[in-house]
């Protein structure tokens, strides 16, 4: 029983001992991870820069398949975040600053673990280079629960060093991986929608599209509204010579709906149409090509645009339904005079530089 006793003894103060080591150890961190991405330094910036795209990479997240993601209405750019929780294992990133194509700061929140991390993108020969940072502090139970699995710096060292493995591999077979199909010709049936109408130049048509595109959504879900079919772009103005885009982020509903004055989101109603419809299923930037394959269409099977129709993408499956872009499905619809029916005289006219045109100029890109 003695010798028990005393085993006991220095196993306790052995356990004391270690307890002690650790607790007494720097809480500071710094851990840097490099790798070249082969894509393009504006689509890696633009895929990590949403949240929503972080579940096809992020290696601590992909390897539970119980974790629960919690998205906001804004989930890209400074002031994005996102949050999830497992049951054993919880956390939350906020970006607090992000320079298009070029860097994003976040500060992250690891079951109780604070961290900056910071992202730098700089292009190389076939990619770009991706630097993740992380700086921060641990608590004494990140300390002691970490000291026995190699260690907290080794451990975040491996989870970005997989993400960025993750990153390469998605960004390549995702982007490179999609179809376009001219359907034909098709009507587009008349409705309601409320809409929220955007004027800018064409460059930053993506970027306003990404911003407003959630809101809409958003703007749903808080009233408890439902879609009566899938959000869409309607392009009122496309005027290259002038560099101005006026467009309108589109929810259809099942009846009219009217809004309180001064609000941003109105009411609106969808005007029934004759059109070519063009189906993309893919990422987006692959619309610039889309929509060259639907003007040539036209061209080369005799068919008059009809000026006096609206250019509209309808997003049938986004990252909000599929995380994969190689999956996401958009429609193109340009609106035509059918064969059958006369020319109206108005249609011949010469189209002016405010007159709207097919926005080919610059791929779009959906939530």
């Amino acid at each position: 029983m003695r010798i028990l006793k005393y085993l006991f003894l220095l196993i306790l103060l052995a356990l004391v001992g270690v307890t002690v080591y650790i607790a007494t150890q720097r809480g500071d961190f710094k851990v840097k991870q490099t790798a070249v991405i082969h894509s393009p330094r504006n689509i890696v910036y633009d895929y990590v820069n949403d949240y929503k795209n972080w579940e096809t990479f992020g290696s601590w997240m992909t390897k539970e398949n119980g974790i629960t993601f919690t998205y906001p209405a804004k989930t890209m750019g400074a002031g994005a975040q996102f949050s999830w929780d497992n049951g054993s294992d919880s956390g939350n990133l906020k970006t607090y600053y992000s320079k298009e194509n070029d860097s994003i700061r976040q500060m992250g929140n690891f079951n109780g673990t604070k961290a900056t991390l910071y992202w730098k993108l700089k292009d190389t020969v076939g990619g770009t280079i991706v630097t993740i940072e992380a700086r921060g502090k641990m608590d004494l139970m990140t300390k002691i629960s970490t000291f026995f699995s190699g260690g907290f710096n080794g451990m975040v060292n491996d989870a970005f060093e997989k993400s960025l493995r993750n990153l390469d591999k998605t960004l390549a077979y995702e982007m490179k991986t999609y179809s376009i199909k001219v359907n034909g010709i098709v009507q587009r049936n008349s409705g309601f929608c409320l809409k929220q109408t955007v004027t800018c130049r064409i460059k930053s048509l993506p970027k306003n599209i990404k911003i407003v595109m959630p809101k809409m959504l958003h703007f749903f879900k808080k009233n408890n509204l439902s879609m009566s079919g899938k959000p869409f772009i309607l392009y009122e103005r496309y005027d290259r010579a002038n560099d101005i885009v006026i467009f309108s982020v589109c929810a259809p509903t099942s009846e009219q709906i009217f809004i309180t004055s001064g609000s941003e989101i109105t009411s609106g109603e969808i005007v029934p149409f004759t059109c070519l419809k063009t189906t993309l299923t893919g990422d987006y930037s692959h619309l610039k090509e889309a929509w060259t394959k639907a003007e040539n269409y036209i061209r080369d099977n005799g068919y008059t645009p009809n000026f006096a129709g609206k250019y509209s993408e309808v997003y049938i499956k986004t990252i909000d339904d599929v995380k994969q872009p190689s999956k996401w499905i958009t429609e193109i619809h340009i609106p035509v005079i059918p064969k059958s029916a006369p020319t109206p005289t108005a249609i011949l006219v010469p189209v002016t530089s405010t007159a709207p045109t097919t926005p080919s100029a610059e791929p779009t890109v959906a939530p």
